[in-house]
């Protein structure tokens, strides 16, 4: 790729995660469905804040643990996400900035406050999220800056972003401004739910807007709505320039070319918390690529950091993965 000021900018939901641990009765008590995530409204969630048991509090949301793994190995960011002017949109910015992203937009005075996502980890390492969007989903058009998509090598689109119609009316705009700029554009389908809810506009953002496809075997599967994993992958041929399919313990695909890369994940001694396993996997993909990295390389990073993010409570790096790179030789 061509040289450029900022290797990614990621645009996502601007969300600060309070991470808790629960038994699976705590979850029953309150009919959450243990795995999931569910949108809730700000009554529902300062009710379950109250009520968890002690939890950390740091800025998070998809895009921004990509953000987050890419400036752990050594890469150069900026993030775009809606928050408020208020407690939590300060913890946001401050966190985000602190671990060397770039974060201009403006906050909001006015509407909703600050987004938060209660996450709730049971013993068996699974997360049962809780999202309230606020600020993050007043994300629009006007807040996509063009001079930062413009100097970043891959503006990089998070598809939990994808509900509100003005922020899919951003994405398309900062896919415009990127390939205007001869940059290139990246997507991750973060949920099969959200694929479900919007199949057909991610479709036609997929086929033409974007040239880098991230996705797990469920999201895939329904994106062109199969259970088959392979029919899935053949149909997302020639839709993209490159797409990397990860699946959990049996790693992932990476098709580009016309080739087909098979990548092992790496060894785990315990699965803590999957929080953010697919968010830490697209961000040292995206480092290698933006390093001009091998495909190979760029999905062994992909699953170093993953591995890495599941073997501990958190969706955030909880060593430089810079180090852990360069000692498995892969920088």
């Amino acid at each position: 790729m061509n040289p450029a000021p900022i290797d990614v900018v990621g645009i996502g939901n601007a969300i600060v995660d309070v991470i808790a641990r629960a038994e699976e009765a705590f979850l029953e008590a309150q009919g959450l469905t243990k795995g999931t995530m569910a949108l809730i409204d700000m009554g529902r969630a300062e009710t379950l804040y109250r009520i968890m048991g002690p939890g950390t509090e740091s800025s998070g949301g998809s895009a921004g643990n990509t953000m987050a793994g890419i400036a752990s190995l050594g890469g150069n960011g900026a993030y775009i996400g809606k928050v408020r002017d208020d407690l939590l949109g300060e913890v946001f910015r401050h966190d985000i900035t602190a671990i060397g992203v770039k974060f201009d937009t403006a906050a909001a005075t006015s509407g909703p406050a600050t987004a938060r996502c209660l996450i709730l980890v049971t013993p068996d390492g699974q997360r049962t999220m809780s999202t309230y969007l606020g600020a993050s989903a007043e994300l629009g058009p006007d807040d996509v800056d063009v001079a930062t998509v413009a100097a970043a090598q891959v503006t990089y689109l998070e598809g939990y972003l994808f509900d509100p119609p003005r922020a899919q009316e951003a994405f398309r705009m900062a896919a415009l401004m990127a390939h205007a700029a001869g940059r290139k554009v990246a997507l991750s389908l973060s949920d099969p739910f959200c694929v479900e809810r919007h199949r057909a506009a991610f479709r036609d953002l997929v086929e033409g807007h974007v040239d880098i496809l991230f996705a797990n075997e469920a999201e895939i599967c329904s994106l062109y709505e199969t259970n088959d994993f392979t029919v899935a992958a053949a149909a997302v041929r020639g839709k993209v320039e490159l797409a990397a399919l990860t699946r959990s313990a049996a790693g992932s695909v990476v098709l580009a070319d016309g080739a087909e890369h098979v990548i092992a994940a790496a060894p785990v001694e315990r699965v803590v918390d999957t929080t953010g396993a697919g968010d830490l996997y697209a961000g040292g993909f995206l480092f290698g690529l933006t390093q001009g990295l091998p495909l190979p390389i760029c999905g062994k990073l992909g699953s170093l950091a993953a591995a890495e993010i599941i073997s501990h409570v958190g969706a955030r790096p909880a060593v430089e993965l810079k180090q852990l790179a360069a000692a498995a030789g892969l920088i």
